[in-house]
């Protein structure tokens, strides 16, 4: 046989396959479709007589013989008013009927009622070949045509890859299948919303679907398992690689779920249908594997749903909550009495409610507990008694919720499911208020200066301390970048013993499918270089703490008005030049800073450079809480002050969509959950690592129609660690080990050897916690003796160092050091136990209750120690910014398919710390070595010293620019003709010294332009004029 390769044979495979496996299929059943109303009126006329046969024999006594045309036209009217999938739920009215015909039998939750099992297993599915289906050519044929009782659900174009590609099907569907052709008459079969639900694109190899037709404008999606993480799909060694469609998908009781439980239809504002939501295949891969396991396994798993960006997570989300809502085992009990969501998201919410509408047509079903209906504890508790399917809060409130879950579980024996989406982050509320006393040192600085906290670290810390309990609750935690304990918390584990999540479309398959974009394409990295003086004044001579003073360094050069201005400037240049022209002049971009304090400071110089050019670029800056920099501004700050962001109104969210604002500045916030598809540019001056790389640079992805192109400009991050971090989630997120069970005990035996506490004394604050009849007066005379104890030797060393101060005993000083150290680092080991306990009790049964014992005691002294932190100051007052400069490195090519792909580490080494001696230098000595770092990398074109120093040191000695800085406010006095000519007098001065600065500002107005904006600007030169007729303020 020479045709082997012809398409025909490929359709024959799919009929043959359905017919054999409860479909309707014979050759030539083309000639009985209806092609004016789009039905296959033999089946949907058997359906109606088998299925309701009182309403078939009533209309037949109406209508007679003329009741099949009478029925097909009453149905197409219905199908375009209301759209197929609305008639296809909800059926159709006609006159002289008591009730709608019914034109399909949905499977139903509980399956016990007998007359609806034999209607759902009367329900006729059928696939036709070669539909002649359009009114304007009478030669256009779809190659497959499938029906339920008569209804035209979906269309199929097959191509063989031996002659075409899949998207050779596309294509004919672009131009070939126009459901609306000018000048011609509506198709039925095509149009929307009363054609097919469906329509696919069908190679060997690939699948593509589409829900709604409209020519060239059409939109196809993939729909293909993926390919060893990748696009596509894997190769078949039994057959076709796209068996799975007419095997798995259209196989009949997965086709009519998919119709009745996955179908969702949007509308607009005026409840017209604009748009049908078919699921894509990895979400109703995931949601039925999940589903099956629950049922297998009962209540009481735990899952880890690894869903990239653009994975459509909400949608996900909200057929995990409904299906397990409705969820009933072999011996119809309800699995679940709620699904409690956690989500920030308010599309989630509004999503649910339409979704589980459209499926039930009943209200009601989920409660949304929140600030703005009353006490959130009435709320819940009403939701829980009033039997609400699925209870969606947010992530402030859900430690509440979570808590009444687990009390009904264990007092009612009630079971729960808790879906968690990582998407959004909290800084506030009484999950932060808990959570302080279990976050690294790191995670609480960021905390501290307006940081958040993701939904991953809260579940993880809300979840049960002991591994055993919580057998009635299922968790299902959806991230698309897990963390290590979120790994080993939620994985499961494959033969090597290390947890894998449960379901995985990866970052990979999204960039290749172009649900999201590749961000690291224009990557481009800055090297900022400084050097450092001490403006001719001698150095204090006494040592200061080497690390403390490289931190005190480093943030005094990034709050540098010269270094923040000449940021700015790269910012604002890139953007109006690269990312601004895109998506039609509608592009945004988001500035990342480190801190509230830097974010203050770049507004205010963003705010002028825009000014000083006279470009209209809207400038909004969000960080959490309230900040004070009287540097900047007299008063504390808050993204809502009038001062950063004048013409806010209501949420940062919304009011960034507004075409007038560009550019969004960020601290320590929107860096995760932040859905913005119009961000084509990011500038990054904070140190990312690992997952938070991902997350941050990952709100550029976001697809929207003609994006194509992002840029990332970052002033801080190396580009190997990006990729790095990157790779470890553009296929599948794996654990190197398991962390070590035993880290408790040894962790418990280091402090156990202190000697701060003795057993008695554990098991007396823990008897008291776990007595109902205990008081807090109790608990407090059981851990008193302990507390006092302890800040009482701090106390004794504070003052012990006092006195060695004074005496300058720098033995003794060091030795009483040393002595609050061990008690800081005590207080710190405590803190590790219990973070290390809190997490690993989850994974593995202790069965001892010293361990317990010991979490109870530890987490009742640590907040009864309060120390204090004794920071050693270093005085930065004298230092000057001489040289700065900051050099493109040039687009850096970061190529995610290439290299090893690194796995996240379990945890190690907790509470392994010890008191260890800082290391000394001398401040002159550190600046020395911090400009050594930049050695070849400055020039003396980078010279600073030449404004700050030399210019502005010879302005300062004129009397008639004091007396006019004194008199005149700093508008007025930057455009004195006194001030242009002395700074050309200042540049003449000069030349000796610096001839070829000189020079080139003799010989050029831009330069002195720049310079006298400098002066006036970082250099603060007015300010230092104004100075001087205050003698008891210190020069600036």
């Amino acid at each position: 046989m020479y045709n082997l390769h012809q398409e025909h044979h490929f359709e024959s495979a799919i009929c043959n396959h359905l017919n054999q496996n409860g479909w309707l299929y014979a050759e030539g059943d083309a000639a009985d479709y209806d092609k004016q109303n789009a039905l296959f009126l033999p089946d949907l006329l058997a359906w109606i007589e088998s299925s309701q046969s009182d309403s078939w024999q009533a209309l037949s006594k109406t209508h007679g013989a003329n009741l099949p045309k009478v029925l097909a036209e009453r149905v197409r009217k219905c199908l375009n008013e209301q759209g197929t999938l609305e008639v296809l739920r909800r059926g159709v009215e006609m006159v002289g009927l008591k009730k709608p015909l019914s034109l399909v039998q949905f499977k139903p939750a509980l399956g016990i009622n007998p007359a609806i099992k034999q209607a759902y297993a009367a329900n006729r599915l059928r696939v036709v070949r070669q539909v002649h289906h359009s009114l304007n050519n009478a030669n256009d044929a779809l190659d497959l045509s499938l029906f339920v009782n008569g209804i035209a659900v979906a269309t199929a174009e097959l191509k063989s890859d031996f002659t075409q590609s899949v998207g050779d099907a596309v294509d004919q569907y672009r131009f070939d299948r126009n459901p609306a052709p000018k000048g011609g008459l509506t198709e039925p079969l095509l149009s929307f919303p009363g054609g097919a639900l469906v329509h696919f694109a069908v190679s060997q190899s690939e699948v593509m679907m589409s829900t709604r037709l409209a020519g060239t404008a059409t939109r196809f999606l993939p729909f293909n398992r993926g390919n060893e993480g990748g696009a596509g799909n894997a190769p078949n060694p039994f057959g076709f690689a796209t068996y799975y469609l007419w095997e798995d998908v259209w196989q009949r009781d997965s086709w009519l779920e998919i119709l009745g439980r996955y179908l969702i239809g949007q509308r607009n504002d005026k409840k017209q249908m604009t748009s049908v939501i078919f699921p894509r295949y990895h979400q109703l891969d995931a949601t039925r594997k999940l589903v099956a396991d629950v049922l297998e396994n009962g209540a009481g798993q735990r899952y880890l749903i690894q869903h990239s960006a653009g994975s459509g997570k909400t949608n996900s989300i909200a057929w995990t909550a409904h299906f397990l809502a409705d969820l009933h085992d072999a011996a119809n009990q309800k699995l679940f009495d709620s699904v409690l969501v956690i989500s920030d998201r308010n599309v989630l919410d509004a999503q649910l409610q339409e979704a589980i509408f459209d499926f039930q047509r009943t209200k009601g079903v989920v409660a949304m507990v929140n600030d703005e209906n009353g006490s959130k504890s009435t709320q819940l508790s009403q939701a829980l008694k009033d039997g609400k399917k699925i209870i969606v809060c947010t992530i402030q409130t859900f430690p509440f919720a979570l808590k009444a879950v687990q009390e009904l579980s264990a007092t009612e024996g009630k079971r729960f499911a808790v879906i968690a989406d990582e998407a959004h982050s909290s800084q506030t509320g009484e999950a932060a208020a808990k959570l302080k006393q279990l976050l690294s040192a790191e995670e609480m600085a960021e905390l501290q200066d307006g940081g958040e906290i993701d939904t991953e670290t809260l579940l993880a810390f809300q979840m049960s301390t002991k591994a055993a309990q919580d057998k009635n609750l299922t968790y299902i935690a959806f991230t698309a970048t897990p963390k290590q304990k979120t790994l080993e918390l939620f994985g499961r584990k494959d033969a090597d013993g290390l947890p894998q999540a449960f379901h995985v479309y990866s970052m990979r398959q999204a960039i290749e499918e172009e649900f999201i974009l590749d961000v690291l394409k224009n990557y481009t990295t800055y090297k900022l270089a400084f050097k450092l003086a001490n403006n001719g004044q001698e150095f204090d001579e006494t040592q200061v703490t080497k690390s403390e003073a490289l931190k005190g360094i480093m943030q005094w050069v990034r709050l540098h008005p010269y270094n923040i201005s000449q940021k700015v400037q790269t910012v604002v240049e890139h953007f109006r030049e690269n990312v601004q022209p895109l998506l039609n002049g509608q592009a945004k971009a988001m500035i990342v800073v480190s801190s509230r304090k830097e974010a203050v400071r770049w507004q205010k110089a963003i705010a002028g450079y825009i000014q000083k050019q006279n470009y209209k670029l809207g400038v909004l800056v969000a960080f959490s809480g309230e900040i004070t920099d009287p540097e900047s501004y007299t008063e504390p700050v808050s993204e809502h002050s009038k001062l950063l962001n004048p013409g806010l109104k209501g949420d940062i969210r919304e009011a960034f969509k507004a075409p007038e604002y560009h550019l969004l500045l960020v601290a320590n916030k929107f860096q995760t959950g932040f859905d913005q598809p119009l961000l084509c540019g990011m500038y990054v001056d904070k140190r990312l690592g690992g997952v938070q790389a991902v997350q941050t640079l990952s709100r550029l992805n976001r697809a929207y129609p003609g994006k194509d192109t992002t840029y990332i400009l970052d002033f801080v991050n190396e580009a190997e660690d990006v990729l790095a971090a990157f790779k470890t989630y553009y296929e599948t997120a794996q654990l190197e080990a398991t962390t070590d069970p035993h880290l408790v005990f040894d962790l418990r035996a280091k402090l156990d050897a202190t000697g701060y506490y003795d057993t008695f004394e554990v098991d007396r604050v823990a008897q008291v916690e776990m007595d109902p009849k205990g008081t807090q007066a109790q608990l407090s005379q059981a851990l008193a003796p302990v507390a006092d104890r302890l800040l009482k030797r701090y106390k004794a060393a504070q003052n012990d160092k006092a006195i060695a101060d004074a005496n300058k005993d720098e033995n003794a000083s060091q030795a009483a050091k040393d002595a609050m150290a061990v008690l800081v680092l005590f207080k710190g080991d405590m803190g590790a136990f219990n973070r290390l306990y809190a997490f690993l009790s989850q994974i593995f049964d202790y069965g001892n209750t010293d361990i317990e014992k010991r979490f109870i005691f530890y987490k009742r002294l640590i907040p009864l120690l309060e120390f204090g932190r004794e920071r050693e100051a270093v005085d930065l007052s004298k230092v000057v910014l001489t040289h700065h400069t900051l050099r493109n490195k040039g687009q850096q090519a970061l190529n995610l398919k290439d290299g090893e792909t690194p796995k996240l580490e379990p945890m190690t080494d907790t509470g392994s710390g010890s008191v260890q001696e800082k290391e000394k230098a001398l401040l002159a000595e550190i600046i020395e070595k911090v400009n050594g770092l930049f050695e070849g990398d400055l020039s003396d074109n980078d010279q600073l010293v030449y404004v700050n120093g030399v210019i502005k040191g010879k302005l300062l000695e004129n009397d008639t620019l004091v007396q006019q800085a004194a008199n005149n406010s700093k508008e007025q006095f930057a455009n004195s003709p006194d001030l242009s000519q002395a700074i050309l007098h200042a540049i003449m001065d000069a030349l000796d010294a610096h001839t070829t600065m000189s020079s080139q500002a003799l010989n050029s107005q831009k330069i002195q332009d720049g310079l006298k904006d400098t002066l006036l600007g970082p250099a603060q030169l007015y300010e230092a004029l104004r100075a001087r007729t205050q003698p008891s303020t210190a020069p600036l």
